[in-house]
């Protein structure tokens, strides 16, 4: 098993994770994945573990609701991010270490629900992330619960026209390796442009969560396909248009035609055994 790439560990040193999920469109996936955890996970005090969970962003608050929240990320710089947060939060977690998705230090089944909101984007090779998958596997619970994020397939194309950067022939490149075979690679020194990633289509990501051994396969849109929209900072920035859009974000979630519209998707499904 080869190590963690070191251009992700580089990226990922010079950008500030926790802060790019505060602010409106980081905001809208941060809430939106809330939302989805909130209606999946079991109820406290139910043992989670958060593989490559960064910063802490959704264990520190899950620890504040009471879950047995375990923390584990290959970055260093996350780790101390995290415990500086919990500290902070006045919470605490049950254990923040360094690890590998693909191989995690931990003993078979102690967990109610794994959450992977991170490691199946910098897995460009399948057979790595099912073995990120089956690690998860192994560490739950008969029926226990696994979320898993993945960034859309068509992500970088939609991103681009918005943010403007399609404008670059550069881009372009990159856009285009991107839809041939999701596997994205940015040779530029420019970070908003990403790291080392795979991008899945819905269909593969479900495909993948089903082989790795999991039952009751679920893919839902987390942004949908609003994060995108002309108009989407000023709905956000409005207290009446957020609260109807979160509400009817929730409502099309499953719409199988829209969800490679969304920038991230969500697997929901559960341990087989």
């Amino acid at each position: 098993m080869s190590p963690i790439r070191k251009e992700i560990k580089a990226f990922y040193s010079q950008s500030n994770e926790a802060q790019r999920l505060i602010s409106e469109w980081g905001e809208l996936e941060r809430l939106r994945t809330e939302s989805l955890l909130a209606r999946h996970l079991p109820l406290p005090p139910a043992v989670l573990f958060d593989v490559g969970g960064a910063a802490g962003v959704y264990a520190v608050p899950l620890a504040k609701q009471g879950y047995r929240t375990h923390l584990i990320d290959p970055v260093a710089l996350h780790l101390e991010q995290a415990n500086a947060y919990a500290a902070q939060s006045g919470t605490a977690l049950a254990s923040v270490t360094q690890g590998d998705a693909r191989s995690l230090d931990v003993t078979d089944g102690p967990a109610d629900a794994v959450l992977l909101l991170g490691p199946l984007y910098h897995l460009p090779e399948r057979a790595d992330r099912l073995q990120a998958l089956r690690e998860a596997r192994r560490l739950l619970k008969p029926k226990g619960v696994l979320l898993a994020a993945a960034i859309s397939r068509f992500a970088s194309l939609i991103d681009g026209l918005g943010q403007g950067w399609f404008r670059d022939a550069e881009f372009r490149k990159i856009v285009a390796a991107d839809l041939a075979s999701g596997r994205h690679s940015n040779p530029t020194s420019r970070l908003a442009w990403f790291t080392t990633a795979y991008f899945h289509r819905p269909e593969e990501l479900a495909t993948e969560v089903g082989e790795a051994g999991f039952d009751d396969v679920e893919i839902c849109a987390i942004e949908g396909p609003v994060w995108s929209a002309a108009f989407f900072r000023e709905a956000w920035n409005d207290p009446a248009q957020r609260r109807d859009l979160l509400h009817f974000l929730a409502l099309i979630e499953r719409e199988p035609s829209i969800l490679g519209a969304s920038g991230h998707l969500m697997a929901i499904a559960h341990n087989s055994r």
